[in-house]
C-alpha cells in the first residue's frame, strides 16, 4: 500500500492512468528523500532509474573544463533520468536539489513497460525528448553566435518564463545569483554583473531587494532576435 504523500497523482506523465494502473506502478517504486544541496545523480554516473519529482526544486547540471554550465531547473510533478532509463548508458549530466526534495524512484523497466502499454505516456515522453533537443540546439546556436550579453538577454528571458505578464513585465522572486548566471550563460560572475548593470542603465530591468523586474520582455526578445540574425 502506497504511504500518504508518496504517490505519482501528481504527476502530468501519468496523467490518463486509471486508479489500478497506477497503484501498479507505485508498488515498483522506492521514494527518497534529498537535503537541499545534495546531489541526486552524477553526471556519467550509473544507474538507469527515472526519477518522479513529487515536491522540490531541482537543478540539471553538466561541467566540462572545470566549468558548471545550468541546462534547465526541475520542479514539481516533473521528471528526469529518462534518458539512462531508456538506453541503459550513463548518466549525461548531474541534477542537484537546490531545495529540500522527495521523488519517486522509478526502475528502468517499469518505464519501458508503461511506454508500451499506455499511449499518453509515449506521446510525452518523446515530447520531452523532442523538448531537449531543441533546447539543446538552441543554447548551442546562442553560445556560437551571440555574445554574452545577448547571451544574458536570453537567458533573462527564458527564467521569466510563464510569469511574464500582459504588460511585457516579469518578476524573478527570488533573482539567480550572479554566479548562477555566469553557469547558465558560459560565462563568468564578473560579465554578469557587468551585464547586468548595463540592462539596469538602459531601462530592461530594476532591481530591488529580493527581485528582478523585466520592464519590457517584448523590447528584450526584439534584441534578441536581432542579434541571432546578424
Amino acid at each position: 500500500m502506497t504511504r500518504i504523500g508518496r504517490t505519482l497523482d501528481g504527476s502530468p506523465l501519468f496523467r490518463t492512468l486509471a486508479r489500478a494502473d497506477l497503484d501498479r506502478l507505485e508498488t515498483t517504486c522506492t521514494w527518497r528523500d534529498y537535503a537541499a544541496g545534495q546531489w541526486v545523480i552524477d553526471h556519467e554516473g550509473d544507474g538507469t532509474e527515472m526519477f518522479v519529482v513529487l515536491r522540490g526544486h531541482l537543478r540539471v547540471v553538466t561541467a566540462t573544463g572545470g566549468r558548471e554550465t545550468i541546462l534547465r531547473d526541475i520542479q514539481d510533478g516533473e521528471y528526469f533520468g529518462e534518458l539512462a532509463a531508456l538506453d541503459g548508458r550513463p548518466r549525461s549530466a548531474g541534477v542537484l536539489a537546490v531545495t529540500a526534495s522527495t521523488l519517486a524512484c522509478m526502475p528502468a523497466a517499469t518505464l519501458r513497460r508503461a511506454i508500451h502499454d499506455h499511449p499518453d505516456v509515449c506521446d510525452q515522453i518523446i515530447a520531452t525528448l523532442v523538448g531537449q533537443i531543441r533546447m539543446l540546439a538552441n543554447r548551442a546556436n546562442e553560445t556560437a553566435g551571440l555574445s554574452a550579453r545577448q547571451r544574458m538577454w536570453a537567458e533573462m528571458l527564458r527564467l521569466a518564463g510563464s510569469r511574464r505578464a500582459t504588460t511585457g513585465n516579469a518578476i524573478l522572486s527570488p533573482p539567480p545569483t550572479h554566479a548562477e548566471l555566469a553557469a547558465r550563460i558560459g560565462s563568468h560572475r564578473e560579465a554578469v554583473t557587468r551585464e547586468l548593470n548595463a540592462m539596469e542603465r538602459s531601462g530592461l530591468i530594476a532591481r530591488r531587494r529580493g527581485a528582478i523586474e523585466l520592464l519590457d520582455t517584448t523590447r528584450l526578445r526584439r534584441m534578441v532576435d536581432e542579434a541571432g540574425a546578424r
